[in-house]
């Protein structure tokens, strides 16, 4: 696992907050995590059926929760305007269904989503911080181009790892859209990137 206690880390996108609860359970706290949501947190009890579950655990473990939060435009947001984290997540970012996954305008929205998260992932990074992106590495996904986009905002590709979601015992990533939200989608292979400024 890259991440501990000692490190400020922003969760963005979550969906029924499994990941960062997954977390902080192995650090036995979460005091050091801001865990944000494009949902608020009505639209989160009510799409995801372990929402009000994990997020009661992780507000008891000292995680600062923020709904409603852009990730194009999460740098202005008064809660993290002022802050700087050691590591920033986006575990399979994705702008929502409006075409099949290997349509030109369905690639072009979700490479404007990561464009935007980058843009303003940048500002929120500390010195020697990391912006971590988990993204499927398989056809059509490939053709978002992660790195590159990176590259355009000055950001330098550190490493890129296979994500193992063993790692992160109660992970159950999410659709995050339309009527079937709550459901789990096969991953299949993916990786996560790793940039830095």
């Amino acid at each position: 696992m890259d991440y501990d206690s000692s490190q400020d880390i922003l969760l963005v996108g979550e969906g029924d907050f499994s990941f960062s609860l997954s977390l902080a359970r192995t650090f036995g706290t979460a005091e050091n995590m801001v865990a944000t949501s494009l949902d608020s947190r009505l639209s989160l009890v009510l799409n995801y059926a372990k929402a009000s579950q994990n997020l009661k655990e992780l507000e008891d473990l000292g995680c600062t929760i923020v709904n409603q939060v852009d990730a194009k435009a999460m740098a202005q947001h008064p809660l993290l305007e002022h802050r700087k984290f050691d590591r920033i997540i986006y575990n399979f970012p994705h702008a929502g269904f409006r075409g099949r996954e290997s349509d030109d305008y369905q690639i072009e929205l979700h490479k404007d989503l990561v464009r935007g998260f980058l843009q303003n992932a940048k500002v929120l990074l500390r010195f020697f911080g990391e912006i971590h992106i988990t993204h499927k590495t398989k056809h059509p996904y490939t053709l978002w181009d992660i790195e590159d986009l990176a590259s355009c905002e000055g950001l330098r590709l550190d490493g890129e790892v296979k994500f193992n979601k063993a790692l992160y015992p109660g992970y159950n990533n999410k659709r995050g859209s339309g009527p079937l939200c709550d459901r789990s989608f096969l991953i299949g292979e993916c990786s996560t990137f790793k940039f830095s400024n």
